[in-house]
């Protein structure tokens, strides 16, 4: 076993793991935050994307010994006071899900994307998501919405 230190969505935990144990599988089975679903576990589908230390990562293919002394943000973390981000309104409004299985992943990674360029483009989008699968919507209603959320974000720029 191997003890390691980890912020998770705000809150600090401190844990002994076996150290082939999926970081995944640590915020699922060990923390009980299943917002992230179990997609492929080959790093194919994108679906347990989380943000560790500021960058979006596939958990399936990161140990949790890994993520010793950072930080780990989850699509439950994303937001406070039960109120939708605006990145999560605009999936709601533009209807960007319909199993909503790789929601999670797609928002974090979008999230990434948007952090990093806060204006992209339609194509931008779609290259930033390229690692992130959906069987469902046929992506256009995914982009729209990270779109939309990117020009929200802009015009609170304007406002504030």
């Amino acid at each position: 076993m191997t003890r390691i230190s980890v912020k998770v969505d705000g809150t600090d935990y401190q844990d002994e793991v076996e150290p082939r144990l999926l970081l995944i599988h640590y915020l699922r089975d060990r923390l009980g935050l299943t917002g992230t679903p179990v997609g492929c576990d080959t790093s194919n589908c994108g679906a347990c994307t989380v943000d560790l230390d500021g960058v979006s990562v596939k958990s399936c293919s990161v140990l949790a010994v890994q993520a010793d002394g950072s930080e780990v943000t989850t699509v439950q973390g994303l937001s406070g006071n039960g109120e939708l981000t605006g990145l999560q309104r605009a999936f709601h409004e533009r209807h960007a899900l319909q199993c909503g299985y790789c929601t999670p992943g797609m928002i974090m990674a979008a999230r990434d994307l948007l952090r990093d360029n806060p204006h992209p483009t339609s194509d931008e989008v779609r290259h930033a998501l390229e690692g992130n699968l959906c069987r469902c919507t046929g992506y256009q209603n995914i982009v729209r919405a990270v779109l939309d959320a990117s020009e929200a974000s802009s015009a609170q720029e304007v406002r504030t």
